[in-house]
């Protein structure tokens, strides 16, 4: 892989105009050190020495974009309670536009949180609110995707099964995007069995993989070989990019050999948001005209990264160009 290749495309980033759709949540870090085990029970106790919020789910891909990209522009819904309003004020913060979030009084925000002591998760909290959108709501989002479409080149659609995403809205975004010419990623989520027509990428993780194929998890190759055939002929995608953990990314075209790309991670503390990363820094890399296996490697590398920070983080450009500098 051409090294000066992937920084030229890597430097076109700025230019890019992305828009993320999906299910909108709070990421709550609660960070603390274990000095005992509980007499109540056999578990730790964390005493908290302090607390830490970010922009989750799709915002969280949308957070990842931002590091790239001034233009970078949100879709989705959120609550009007605290947490709802925490995560709007982050993302404002961030220089994340969320004029087109809806807001929502009969819904409560999702929040995951985390217990992190001795840079280890403890326990994780979800606090799970899967609500789907009215029909208002959806002719909604549909009529300000139509109205913003050719202001944008590329949407990622970060899909968690919470309800934003249903198959009118995924088949809306997928004509709007191919009327239009535009790039279109998505993130799926292995329970809603949504289609995604004409979309340009699509990445799940490896169980996501095993799960829409239809095919027990397993380890070998072959097996991961089965899985992105049958996904490339069920999903019709342009290419299908699964993410494989320490094994790196697999990387499946049509009329193409797969790709492999082993990890580039140096060291791993936190796996959080490293599937966020990775479509963020794919669509984007598409956008800036990589072929696809250019961009399954600078989405691997900008994972890579992440995995080696704690809390839900996202990658630099100056940390993207100096992974480059290895290869």
């Amino acid at each position: 892989m051409d090294s000066l290749r992937l920084s030229q495309i890597a430097g076109q980033f700025a230019a890019q105009r992305i828009l993320v759709v999906g299910d909108l949540m709070l990421d709550e870090f609660l960070w603390g050190k274990v000095s005992r085990i509980s007499p109540e029970a056999p578990v730790p106790v964390v005493d908290v020495t302090s607390e830490s919020y970010y922009p989750g789910g799709a915002a969280n891909v949308a957070r990842n974009v931002r590091e790239f990209t001034t233009a970078t522009a949100l879709m989705g819904i959120a609550g009007t309670d605290s947490r709802g309003n925490r995560l709007l004020e982050l993302l404002a913060a961030g220089g994340i536009d969320t004029g087109e979030v809806q807001r929502d009084s009969e819904r409560s925000t999702t929040v995951k949180t985390r217990v992190i002591a001795r840079n280890q998760q403890v326990v994780r909290v979800d606090r799970d609110y899967k609500t789907p959108l009215t029909r208002e709501q959806t002719q909604l989002a549909i009529d300000r995707l139509a109205r913003c479409i050719a202001d944008l080149d590329g949407i990622i659609v970060a899909d968690y099964g919470k309800g934003f995403l249903t198959q009118p809205l995924a088949d809306a975004i997928c004509a709007i995007a191919t009327k239009n010419h535009k790039i279109l990623t998505v993130d799926p989520h292995p329970h809603t069995s949504l289609a995604w027509h004409g979309a340009t990428a699509i990445k799940p993780n490896r169980a996501e993989a095993f799960l829409a194929a239809g095919l027990a998890p397993s380890e070998p190759d072959d097996a991961i070989l089965a899985a992105g055939r049958r996904l490339l002929e069920l999903w019709q995608t342009g290419s299908l990019l699964i993410t494989l953990g320490e094994q790196g990314m697999m990387l499946f075209e049509t009329g193409r050999p797969p790709y492999h790309t082993p990890t580039r991670a140096k060291d791993v503390f936190d796996v959080s948001g490293a599937g966020d990363t990775a479509i963020a820094v794919l669509t984007l890399a598409l956008c800036a005209g990589a072929t696809p296996s250019q961009a399954a490697e600078l989405a691997n590398r900008a994972s890579g990264i992440v995995v080696g920070k704690l809390g839900t983080a996202t990658a630099t450009m100056a940390e993207l160009q100096a992974s480059l500098a290895d290869l």
